[in-house]
């Protein structure tokens, strides 16, 4: 018999044969673990007994009338109720366990993915990072990046650029002065960057950075007659967050459709206040420019994608590098996120969406940012980013790559928010520890093999309770002994950008053999997450953990390099 297995709204419609036993496991890759709560209505698995003889459990759905399916398939719309042997789910992939009776053929092979003896979700080929390319307010690539977290130096400071206005807070992480796209791109594509608003600019930046750190040569390098990577077997997958529209470019088209009263006149600006734009004025704010850019200047011709799940883009551009990678459809991918929130509607949507708060009378820039204490006021935008390379371990070893670790494990889930938005995640511990379980299960791993944890960390009281309950969930009474580190207090809260930090610094950790450097943070119940100096640490594996305004969660385990 065939199992069809639909997600609605989601890519996941894949064929499974179940193999010829008595009892088989077919799996179905699905991007989101689906939980009990969040099955119902949204998954549907279609039974198509080949041979007449599928023994299944529980009341069908509706007959199907017509379809691919045929008209024979039945629906069965909740998995656990439906078949002899309980459905087993976690995050990247669903696995269900379907009872063919014995002495009844399954028949012959089916065409499509038929399930192997591997865990679910994982990859058969090893998945490693040989390169970092972080950039933000501490610096441009991994050194300067790495040194100001070590040293526990914060990048946060007073915005000077533009008047933060009734926001409550104007302090802000901004790039280095100085930084300068132009000189980070080939000769020949330095008219491209016009056309780059800055969110595009921390991309490109950061793949440039990373791919000098892994040593590679791309059609981007300077005087290349050569590449590494096969252009057609190198991708990349790169989360952006609602990129800000310039205002100064806006008002100054806005101002010529001025009706008397001084509202904007849409007529006006439809018959000719838009013409008053530069041309190519869209393609500086469209989400996916970052990816084009980047594989465009290293003409990455492989597997690509644009992922936009706020604060959680960049881990999942990371999971979908891994799951390229892993079935062999790339060799090598660019792969993280990054964001610019510094600017008036950034501060305007972190602002009403909570993010933001009043910072209290006195405050300064630096000392705002108190990650797990309860006290917290809030958080501080940033803006920065950063692109890691990550490789098949047989590409590396055949270039003679060492790799900075391996990315052993990859997990997502949704939360059900209360509020629809994601803006308070306090209650939602069950969901966000869902993505840890995820991972843990992908690497094959359990919670005792953890070392370290790099969460989110942003010191908004309801998104850091959030993740401390998923936290204790996952690793109980160990959790209080297990060092945290935090990079938002340094490079403020970067948006799509803030998952890529966070893996550059676990990677980082691994590395070193050390924990960064902590700052502000007094008070963190039950938690090793108190201002501290850095510190040398003996760590075999690093979880890295996101959550995000919208629900999304992420979660990738970091193995060190053996």
């Amino acid at each position: 018999m065939v199992l069809q297995a639909a997600v609605i709204e989601r890519v996941a419609s894949k064929p499974v044969k179940v193999a010829e036993a008595v009892e088989a496991s077919a799996r179905v890759h699905a991007h989101e673990r689906l939980n009990d709560r969040a099955m119902e209505g949204e998954l549907m698995f279609f039974l198509l007994p080949e041979s007449g003889c599928a023994e299944t459990t529980g009341s069908p759905g509706p007959e199907l009338t017509g379809g691919e399916e045929g008209p024979d398939a039945r629906l069965f719309a909740r998995v656990p109720a439906r078949f002899p042997h309980s459905a087993s789910l976690s995050l990247d992939s669903l696995a269900v366990r379907v009872r063919t009776p014995a002495g009844c053929s399954s028949g012959p092979p089916a065409e499509g993915p038929v399930s192997s003896g591997a865990p679910m979700g994982r990859s058969a080929t090893p998945v490693v990072v040989t390169g970092l390319g972080p950039v933000c307010g501490l610096g441009v690539g991994l050194e300067p990046f790495w040194q100001a977290l070590t040293a526990g130096t914060s990048a946060i400071r007073r915005i000077e650029s533009f008047q933060t206005g009734s926001f409550g807070c104007p302090y802000a992480s901004l790039l280095p002065e100085g930084f300068d796209v132009r000189t980070l791109v080939p000769k020949s594509y330095r008219k491209g960057t016009k056309v780059m608003a800055r969110d595009i600019e921390i991309a490109v930046a950061g793949a440039h950075m990373a791919v000098q750190s892994a040593g590679l040569v791309t059609r981007g390098t300077d005087g290349a007659t050569s590449v590494t990577i096969a252009p057609d077997r190198f991708g990349a997958h790169i989360g952006a967050g609602l990129i800000a529209a310039d205002i100064d470019e806006l008002t100054a088209a806005l101002v010529t459709s001025k009706a008397d009263d001084g509202t904007v006149d849409l007529g006006a600006w439809g018959s000719g206040g838009m013409n008053n734009l530069t041309p190519l004025w869209l393609l500086k704010y469209l989400p996916n420019m970052l990816a084009c850019h980047v594989t465009i200047i290293h003409d990455c011709q492989g597997p690509s994608n644009t992922i936009t799940c706020g604060e959680s883009s960049a881990l999942l551009s990371l999971g979908e590098s891994m799951r390229v990678i892993g079935r062999g459809d790339a060799d090598a991918c660019l792969s993280g996120g990054a964001e610019s929130r510094v600017n008036q509607m950034g501060m305007m949507r972190n602002w009403f969406s909570g993010r933001l708060r009043q910072m209290p009378a006195g405050a300064e820039g630096p000392e705002l940012v108190r990650p797990f204490d309860p006290d917290a006021p809030g958080s501080v935008l940033g803006e920065g980013g950063g692109i890691l390379v990550v490789e098949s371990a047989g590409s590396a070893a055949r270039r003679g790559k060492a790799p900075l670790a391996e990315l052993a494990g990859f997990g997502a889930s949704q939360s059900v928010c209360a509020d629809t938005l994601g803006m308070d995640l306090s209650q939602n511990g069950e969901d966000i520890a869902a993505a840890i379980e995820s991972a843990l299960d992908d690497a094959g791993m359990s919670a005792g093999d953890i070392d370290a944890i790099v969460p989110t960390g942003c010191a908004v009281p309801e998104v850091d309770a959030g993740e401390r309950s998923a936290l204790e969930r996952i690793f109980g009474a160990r959790l209080g002994s297990m060092p945290i580190a935090t990079v938002v207090p340094n490079a403020g809260f970067c948006g799509a950008g803030t998952g890529a930090l966070a893996a550059c610094a676990g990677v980082q950790m691994l590395a070193t053999q050390s924990i960064p450097a902590r700052l502000n943070a007094t008070v963190t119940p039950g938690l090793d997450a108190a201002a501290a100096a850095s510190r040398p640490a003996a760590l075999r594996a690093v979880l890295v953990l996101t959550t995000s305004l919208g629900g999304q969660n992420a979660a990738i385990i970091l193995r060190r390099a053996s």
